[in-house]
């Protein structure tokens, strides 16, 4: 059913943690609700957008240590990580 894609260990665990991610934040969106709060942007943002504008940027950054060759990818994991901890303090 699947063949045409090249499933690997570590595809499947990028959209595991994709979709673990998003039933987090949806129980967390219902359980605790919040209102919108400013950040640098000047946007209203809420756990979800910034967890978007984390996943975007992040697929931007990944995409840009590819194509420019810096090195392995697993170090753009760790700009990643330092990307979306600032995203969620100050967006």
């Amino acid at each position: 059913m699947l063949d045409w894609m090249a499933w690997t260990w570590p595809t499947a665990a990028f959209f595991a943690s994709i979709a673990a991610l998003l039933i987090v934040f949806t129980v967390l969106a219902v359980k605790y609700p919040e209102t919108p709060r400013t950040g640098v942007l000047r946007i209203e943002t809420t756990r979800g957008d910034r967890l978007f504008i984390t996943l975007l940027g992040s697929a931007f950054i990944n995409l840009a240590w590819l194509g420019l060759g810096f090195g392995p990818q697993p170090y753009a994991l760790l700009i990643c990580l330092a990307y979306a901890a600032a995203v969620f303090r100050w967006v």
